[in-house]
């Protein structure tokens, strides 16, 4: 069962697109909550919210707080969105949208101008931490390349939770945005990865593409049980459609969690299960080599294995002023994750600046 409250607004504490952070006062005290513009309308100081507690109660991490159920003072109104695509169906918070495949919208044409990707490089990570790095890499290689990321919904749905998307797009990192199956707030929706991909290629124009679901991936220690096995069948979507991936390895050298030291069971699993052969890009590394070089020869007989410097997305990152952090650790803690993403975004940039000099 849901666990929920009703407090009053005493503060409103930020705007981002799609997101309002407010302060709550609840029975048991202050608060501070989050309200989806696009689900629950507009929020002011004064306003009654019905807020869905179930995340702290539970203790968790990038999900740990309060959101905005409902507003009372915004009963009655009708939503005048375009669209008739549902995301988020059969809920309470299903929502109206227009996605990119009805005739509709404005993209329409664009977007049926190919069902190839044409040989669009694909960086796919497991992790929303993983977009920043790859993106500064393929900027890295060759700043004039546009980048579109793919928001899957094996994580948080709505685009807008994600605080790194408009640093990242403010400071030109990325160019565009899709979100895709019940992930809603991307600069185009689609209803699943075929068709986000093919935005992405026609509509937004990319070069390459990123491919990561929201913050937030689910986990159970089990051999298959957490969300980015959606993984699997993304590699291969990219493969049938025409174009490259090109896999981040999930590496730490600082997790605690055996499973997820050195290279992460999630990434062995993953890549086991792929019909298609992807290129894997690790990091250059020192000492480290010597705890992954096992599990990278296991890699190396389904897949192209390619060891590419991470560095260049790390010092561009740091030019722009923007700071990263992964399960609460930043780059000096577990350089290892972050150059990870680095590399398998610079090698496609080198793949894309490749290709357009070889016309």
């Amino acid at each position: 069962m849901i666990c929920f409250s009703q407090g009053e607004v005493t503060a409103v504490m930020g705007h981002r697109p799609g997101v309002t952070e407010i302060n709550i006062k609840l029975e048991l005290g202050e608060a501070a909550a989050i309200n989806y513009d696009l689900l629950t309308g507009t929020v002011a100081v004064g306003d009654l919210v019905l807020v869905n507690t179930t995340a702290v109660g539970l203790g968790l991490g990038s999900g740990g707080c309060h959101f905005v159920m409902a507003n009372i003072n915004n009963t009655g109104r009708e939503s005048l969105r375009p669209g008739h695509i549902i995301k988020l169906r059969y809920t309470p918070n299903q929502v109206k949208v227009l996605a990119v495949e009805e005739p509709a919208s404005p993209y329409y044409e664009e977007f049926r101008v190919s069902e190839d990707l044409g040989g669009m490089p694909v960086v796919l990570g497991l992790l929303h931490s993983m977009l920043p790095y790859a993106a500064a890499g393929i900027k890295a290689a060759d700043s004039t390349l546009r980048v579109a990321y793919i928001m899957s919904d094996g994580g948080a749905l709505p685009l807008g939770f994600s605080k790194m998307v408009p640093s990242l797009k403010h400071r030109g990192f990325l160019d565009g945005t899709v979100t895709i199956g019940h992930a809603f707030g991307g600069d185009l929706e689609a209803v699943n990865i075929y068709t986000g991909l093919l935005a992405a290629r026609n509509v937004l124009k990319a070069d390459v593409a990123v491919v990561t679901m929201g913050p937030g991936i689910t986990g159970t220690g089990s051999t298959f049980g957490f969300s980015g096995m959606e993984q699997v069948s993304f590699i291969d979507t990219v493969d049938r459609l025409g174009g490259r991936p090109f896999v981040i390895p999930r590496l730490s050298m600082a997790d605690p969690r055996p499973r997820h030291r050195g290279v992460s069971h999630h990434t062995l699993t993953v890549l086991d299960m792929v019909h298609s052969q992807a290129t894997v890009v690790f990091p250059k590394l020192e000492d480290e080599w010597e705890e992954i070089q096992d599990d990278v020869e296991v890699i190396a007989q389904g897949h192209k294995v390619v060891e590419v410097d991470g560095m260049q997305a790390h010092h561009l990152l740091m030019k722009s002023n923007l700071k990263v952090n992964s399960m609460g650790r930043e780059f000096e803690q577990d350089p290892a994750f972050f150059l990870a993403a680095g590399a398998a975004g610079i090698l496609a940039g080198r793949r894309v600046a490749k290709s357009i000099c070889g016309r």
